[in-house]
């Protein structure tokens, strides 16, 4: 008789716990994306720099709106939790932090963030990563979390560092930006490394 290994986060665990809001320093909100929102996703897929990291499609206000819908859906389908990043008085939303490629059943998913100008200078994306990753572990019970991105970009690199994930690596030639290939520094944390 084979034994099976039994997942890691069985399914239906993701879909059964809410979608949690988070409150943040400096009067600052991780919270659902919703409908009022669209013009700061169209918006994000015209800046410079988020273009140049996350590479995203154009989106007219209608393709953003759907996008939104699909982000929705693909919570319902343990696909990934997407967050805003928003401040706590109200009003659209100035990033995005999430939790994506995740493979309950094997424990593990990767943190992606981006903010717009307005968000940006605030010091919130470490906090922002502290809060899902300890979502991910704690309440998603996965074993580890993964954060990628191009060696040619600091801020996210710093970003990952002061959130406690450290540096394990370099993939070679691992994504394409308009400027060609790009090596990647891989961090990651898992649930059983000391709080940060």
């Amino acid at each position: 008789m084979i034994n099976s290994i039994p997942p890691v986060v069985p399914a239906g665990r993701m879909r059964a716990l809410p979608h949690p809001e988070f409150e943040l320093p400096g009067g600052m909100l991780l919270r659902p994306w919703a409908a009022y929102d669209v013009p700061a996703l169209v918006e994000s897929c015209l800046d410079p720099d988020i273009r140049h990291w996350n590479r995203p499609a154009l989106l007219s206000p209608a393709e953003a709106e759907e996008r939104i819908a699909r982000w929705h859906a693909r919570r319902q389908d343990e696909e990934a939790a997407i967050w805003a990043v928003a401040p706590a008085t109200g009003g659209p939303a100035v990033g995005l932090i999430g939790i994506g490629d995740l493979d309950l059943a094997g424990g593990s998913g990767e943190i992606l963030y981006w903010l717009l100008p307005a968000g940006r200078g605030r010091g919130v994306m470490v906090p922002a990563t502290k809060r899902v990753s300890r979502w991910a572990f704690e309440d998603l019970v996965l074993q580890r979390v993964r954060i990628t991105h191009s060696v040619a970009n600091p801020a996210s690199c710093a970003i990952a560092t002061k959130a406690g994930f450290p540096l394990e690596g370099t993939m070679r030639g691992a994504l394409l930006h308009a400027d060609g290939w790009h090596d990647e520094h891989l961090h990651a944390r898992l649930r059983t490394d000391p709080p940060v």
